[in-house]
């Protein structure tokens, strides 16, 4: 391959790269909270039918990968992902009324934190993320919507923004979380305690990358979830 053809292919590709940021932040700008998402499969979904205790999960990229590294768990069941890639919990509580309310489920079970204490969108203290959460719950209620509150998953550290130590806000995060599921009456579905190790990490026979569940993750997730969505379903 010539000097020449290569420095084309490089030009080819750096344009791409480009493009694709732009793209991005086109994306950001005009739909912060990703709002079109999951808008025509919320039309396909449309309301329960009869006797249908349907469930959403709402959450990241955990939630969202939950679907493709075991779509078993969710098949026959009126279990509905809508877990997004990357999102913090303002970007979840500006799209909690159409992935969630909207769809009328018997319960949500909230998973979220994470990406806050990352710093994906933006610097965040535990008290705004606390107030994020608080703020989905109080809408579920309202709604007449059963909540059940995870725990977020041990990190030792974030791949994507080294350096950070998030071990210790996760902990206390959970503490808190913890406690107003109690003192509120929804059901504490508790992840942490089943996938930590002695670093406060996420134990390396449950995940590739110290942050998402593999596949045996989500197996240890999995009944725990069931056992709390059957939980809030008898409240």
């Amino acid at each position: 391959m010539n000097k020449r053809r290569i420095a084309f292919l490089l030009l080819i590709s750096l344009m791409a790269g480009v493009m694709n940021l732009r793209a991005q932040e086109d994306k950001m700008r005009n739909d912060w909270p990703n709002l079109s998402r999951f808008r025509e499969d919320n039309q396909k979904v449309g309301l329960p039918g009869k006797n249908e205790n349907r469930v959403v999960f709402m959450g990241n990229s955990i939630t969202e990968g939950w679907l493709r590294t075991d779509s078993g768990f969710f098949a026959g069941k009126p279990y509905i992902n809508r877990g997004i890639s990357g999102q913090t919990t303002p970007q979840m509580l500006i799209r909690f009324r159409a992935d969630v309310i909207h769809l009328k489920p018997r319960v949500v079970v909230i998973l979220a934190g994470t990406n806050d204490i990352a710093g994906n969108t933006g610097p965040s203290t535990l008290e705004m993320i606390e107030d994020n959460i608080a703020s989905m719950s109080d809408l579920a209620r309202q709604n007449r919507i059963r909540v059940v509150l995870s725990s977020v998953l041990p990190a030792y550290d974030f791949p994507w923004k080294p350096g950070l130590q998030p071990a210790g806000k996760i902990a206390a995060l959970n503490a808190w979380i913890k406690k107003y599921a109690e003192e509120n009456g929804f059901v504490y579905l508790d992840y942490y305690s089943a996938l930590v190790d002695e670093r406060k990490g996420l134990k390396k026979e449950y995940t590739e990358d110290g942050v998402h569940p593999n596949l045996a993750g989500y197996k240890v997730m999995e009944p725990l979830a069931e056992n709390a969505i059957a939980r809030a379903m008898k409240r």
